[in-house]
């Protein structure tokens, strides 16, 4: 029988579509389904890690509740506002940003090493950010999601921040946790690498008084697969 995923937030991302096809045997269940794009397809690495609930025809179902052909599915990931920090969390924010409570949000009873960077306004009065916020909350989220997969980290959080960053504070953070340093090290600069590269944002220093935009490169849709061949 034939029935469609309907995929949203990282999972969405990491496929690169809203919904996949999936076709199981007859009498199949909500855990069979679970358990093929576990074992092929483009989220099989991504639900090896994250925990998923399954709503069948717009309502959840137990791992046990049997399928019909044609019905409707929808991946449920962790979503914003439960009482447990998210594995993965980006955001963009006009406000400034705070180091430590960046951290705290990947902080695991299950991770030794945490690991966090942050960008800095240098040499220049300020700096003037710039971004296509919705995308470029969307494209940190899904690179958070990607480094965790590769890097085997235990979270991942990054903070960008927009308009006015003044001498000495941070316009960027990247937190990771994992259980040992070598893959919170590796996790972390994949991030802000990927971030830098990746991410749709725009900078102009200002000193002075007179303010100029910072030549870019061209977006590289490739960093992933160059930190892959590290």
């Amino acid at each position: 029988m034939n029935v469609t995923v309907q995929l949203f937030s990282v999972l969405r991302e990491t496929a690169g579509t809203r919904s996949i096809p999936l076709e199981l045997p007859d009498r199949a269940t909500v855990g069979d389904a679970v358990a093929s794009m576990r074992s092929a397809g483009p989220l099989s690495t991504i639900l090896e890690r994250m925990p998923v609930r399954m709503a069948v025809n717009r309502e959840y179902a137990d791992d046990g509740q049997v399928l019909a052909e044609g019905d409707e599915l929808a991946l449920v990931s962790p979503v914003s506002g439960g009482s447990d920090p998210p594995r993965i969390h980006a955001r963009i924010s006009e406000q400034p940003l705070s180091l430590d409570a960046i951290s705290a949000l990947v902080v695991r009873d299950s991770a030794g090493a945490v690991v966090s960077f942050q960008g800095m306004t240098r040499d220049v009065d300020r700096l003037d950010y710039e971004a296509y916020a919705e995308m470029a909350h969307e494209r940190i989220e899904a690179l958070l999601a990607e480094c965790a997969d590769r890097h085997g980290l235990e979270a991942a959080a990054a903070e960008h921040r927009v308009g006015s960053v003044p001498l000495g504070e941070p316009s960027v953070i990247v937190a990771v946790s994992a259980a040992h340093r070598e893959e919170a090290f590796s996790g972390a600069r994949e991030a802000i690498d990927r971030i830098k590269a990746e991410a749709p944002i725009w900078k102009a220093e200002v000193e002075g008084g007179e303010s100029r935009w910072v030549q870019g490169t061209e977006i590289d849709s490739r960093a992933a697969e160059r930190h892959s061949a590290l």
